[in-house]
């Protein structure tokens, strides 16, 4: 039988927070499997009719429409957010938060679907995340996906604030944080955010926002920046995961959730090591 995880850790860190049946109805698989078969299917990145039915589910027969069924449930009603809230909550001791990263990643969408336009010049369909990451690379906030076409710093007051409603749910403190982005962050608009939450931005220099400041530029470390390679290796790890690489679902909803998913996956690997 193929497992992505255990029985036991799926069942400890994944399963109290995905929602049940209601009136007293049991799945006659059991839920784990399924998760199981869920995480396969997102490594893999192999379409869901093409799934190893006989390797994932143990001893009862069941079509590969039953388990889209219950990850499209789990998807609408916030099942996999809850869970990575739960774990980022409740393991949050382990996070390095000396010094944090933001960055963009752009996915490739050829099937389109909701949030997907031409990537720049090369025309390609696309969907762009935002991701905050703590100083070990591990993924503390993303915001939702928007279209490819928008740039990396498009509506960044209100992507940025989403992104710390992640902080706030988890009672994690802000102040004080150090934040490292690339060029394409330096902007008034994300800096004024940054003071509200008396966070610091170290961002390399825009050259054309510098000509307007002259010599009052704000301040920038470049020993700390050279640390930005640790949000490049997270995106490596996104890398890992076949979903990731090509966006095939077309519903933001579905798109949205494989986010949550990677997140569960990286913390139980890189966190709690089980």
């Amino acid at each position: 039988m193929i497992r992505i995880l255990s029985k036991s850790i799926i069942n400890k860190f994944i399963l109290p927070y995905l929602s049940k049946a209601l009136r007293g109805y049991v799945s006659k698989v059991p839920l784990w499997e399924i998760v199981n078969a869920i995480l396969y299917k997102f490594k893999t990145g192999i379409q869901w009719h093409f799934l190893p039915i006989k390797s994932l589910i143990n001893r009862r027969k069941i079509k590969y429409g039953a388990i889209y069924h219950h990850y499209r449930k789990w998807s609408k009603d916030g099942s996999w957010q809850r869970a990575f809230e739960q774990l980022l909550s409740k393991h949050k001791a382990h996070l390095d938060l000396s010094l944090a990263f933001l960055d963009a990643t752009h996915s490739i969408a050829k099937r389109g679907g909701d949030e997907v336009g031409n990537y720049g010049k090369r025309k390609i369909k696309s969907t762009n995340t935002l991701w905050l990451t703590d100083r070990q690379g591990l993924v503390v906030a993303f915001c939702p996906p928007i279209s490819g076409t928008r740039h990396d710093a498009f509506d960044i007051k209100k992507r940025f604030r989403e992104m710390l409603n992640f902080f706030h749910n988890a009672q994690i403190e802000l102040k004080g944080l150090w934040l490292n982005a690339d060029k394409a962050f330096e902007c008034e608009a994300l800096r004024q955010v940054c003071n509200q939450f008396e966070i610091e931005l170290n961002a390399p220099h825009n050259r054309r926002r510098a000509k307007d400041l002259e010599d009052d530029l704000p301040y920038f470390d470049e020993l700390m920046f050279e640390e930005r390679y640790k949000i490049e290796r997270t995106n490596a790890w996104m890398d890992n995961n076949r979903s990731f690489v090509l966006r095939f679902d077309k519903s933001i909803t579905s798109w949205y959730a494989w986010h949550y998913i990677f997140c569960i996956i990286q913390w139980i690997d890189k966190v709690l090591k089980v």
